[in-house]
C-alpha cells in the first residue's frame, strides 16, 4: 500500500501573494500617474516624491530599530506611503514639505499603532492633512501651470495656476451673491463656468492644475485596472465612492437649482480617481465585509461631495476617507455575517 503521509488540519491554502509582493505592485501601478506628473509639472515632481519616499523608508526604519522591532521598511508599504503623500502635494511646494509629511505619516499615524495592520488611520493621507492644518498658505497656493494645459478667462484665478474646482467654487461663490460683485466678475465667472464644461478632455488626460499625481485620470485608471487585474483592489469601494459623488454633485452641484450640476467634472476633477482606487481601497483601514465596503465607500462619497459644495476648501476626498476610517471598526461590527449555525 503507497505510503500517503500526513496533513495537517485545515484550511489548506497555497497561495504566494505576500505583503511585498502586494505594495511593491502598487508601486508599479502608481508609476504611470508619476510619470504623467514629471511630464505635466517638470522634473521636480520626481525629486519631490524621492524625498517623500526617502523619510518614510529612513524614520521606519530607525523608529523599528530604537523599539527592537524587526525592521521592515522594505517591504513596499512606507514607499507606498511615501509615493501617495507625495502624490497629494501641489507640484510647487517646498522640498522640505514632504519630508515632514512623511515624518508624521510614518512616526504619527502608523508606527505607534503598532505599524502596518494596526494603524487606524491612512498614513499618507494623515500625513496630508497634517500639512494642510499647519502650512493651509502652502498647501492651497503653490499649484504649477501644467504644460500644454489652458487657461481660464481674466478676472478668475488660471485654469492651470488653481485646481478646477476651485475655479468652479470661486465661480459659484460669485453667482450666489451677484450684488456684491462687479458685472464684470460676474460675466467672468460664467464665462469660467462654461469653459470647464468643456475641459472633460485636459481633466482626462492631466493638462490641469492640481497635486502632481492626482489630475490624469488616463493614467491612474491605467494602474487602478492593473490592480484589480491582480484582485488586489475590489469593485465595491471605489464604484459605490465614484457613483455616489456623481449622482449628489448632479443633483445638488449646479448653480440652477436641483438637477443641473455636472457630474462628470466632478468625477473627473481632483484627487477623486486616485482617493477611490488608492487610497479608499487600503486593506488596513477599511471594512472587509460585502456590505461594509459598499457603505465606506458610499459614505465617501456622501462626505467628498459634502465638503466640495459646502465646506471653504474646494476638495474633500481626503478628509472624507480619513473621517470614514474612523468608522471602520463600528462598520465591520454591524455588517459581519452571521456564523453558520448561529442565531441571527
Amino acid at each position: 500500500m503507497e505510503k500517503t503521509g500526513f496533513l495537517s488540519v485545515s484550511p489548506h491554502i497555497r497561495d504566494d501573494v505576500s505583503i511585498p509582493k502586494i505594495m511593491y505592485s502598487v508601486v508599479l501601478s502608481l508609476l504611470p500617474a508619476l510619470a504623467g506628473a514629471v511630464y505635466f509639472f517638470g522634473l521636480r515632481s520626481l525629486w519631490l516624491t524621492l524625498v517623500s519616499v526617502a523619510t518614510a523608508v529612513v524614520v521606519e526604519t530607525l523608529l523599528q530599530k530604537l523599539m527592537g522591532r524587526e525592521i521592515t521598511a522594505l517591504d513596499g508599504s512606507a514607499i507606498v506611503t511615501g509615493i501617495l503623500l507625495a502624490f497629494n502635494l501641489p507640484p510647487g511646494v517646498p522640498f522640505w514639505m514632504p519630508a515632514v509629511g512623511s515624518f508624521f505619516a510614518i512616526a504619527i499615524a502608523k508606527i505607534p499603532f503598532g505599524g502596518l495592520g494596526y494603524n487606524p488611520l491612512n498614513p499618507a493621507l494623515a500625513g496630508r492633512a497634517f500639512l494642510l492644518a499647519s502650512w493651509p498658505v502652502e498647501m492651497t497656493t503653490r499649484w504649477i501651470a501644467p504644460r500644454g494645459g489652458i487657461t481660464a478667462v481674466t478676472g478668475i484665478d488660471a485654469f492651470t495656476g488653481a485646481t478646477p474646482l476651485g475655479v468652479l467654487k470661486e465661480s459659484h461663490k460669485i453667482l450666489a451673491d451677484q450684488a456684491a460683485y462687479s458685472i464684470e466678475k460676474v460675466i467672468q465667472a460664467r464665462d469660467a463656468l462654461d469653459q470647464l464644461s468643456f475641459s472633460y478632455g485636459d481633466l482626462f488626460w492631466g493638462r490641469v492644475g492640481g497635486c502632481l499625481g492626482e489630475t490624469s485620470v488616463l493614467l491612474l485608471l491605467i494602474g487602478a485596472v492593473f490592480l484589480m487585474y491582480k484582485r488586489y483592489v475590489g469593485w465595491k469601494i471605489p464604484f459605490s465612492f465614484l457613483g455616489m459623488v456623481m449622482v449628489l454633485s448632479w443633483i445638488f452641484g449646479g448653480d440652477k437649482g436641483g438637477f443641473s450640476g455636472d457630474p462628470i467634472f466632478h468625477l473627473l476633477s481632483g484627487g477623486l480617481i486616485l482617493g477611490a482606487f488608492f487610497m479608499a481601497t487600503d486593506m488596513v483601514t477599511t471594512p472587509v465585509t460585502f456590505k461594509g465596503r459598499l457603505i465606506f465607500g458610499t459614505g465617501c462619497g456622501v462626505l467628498t461631495v459634502a465638503i466640495r459644495l459646502l465646506g471653504g476648501y474646494p476638495e474633500g476626498v481626503s478628509y472624507s476617507i480619513l473621517l470614514m476610517n474612523l468608522t471602520t471598526p463600528l462598520i465591520d461590527r454591524y455588517t459581519m455575517p452571521r456564523i453558520f449555525g448561529t442565531k441571527k
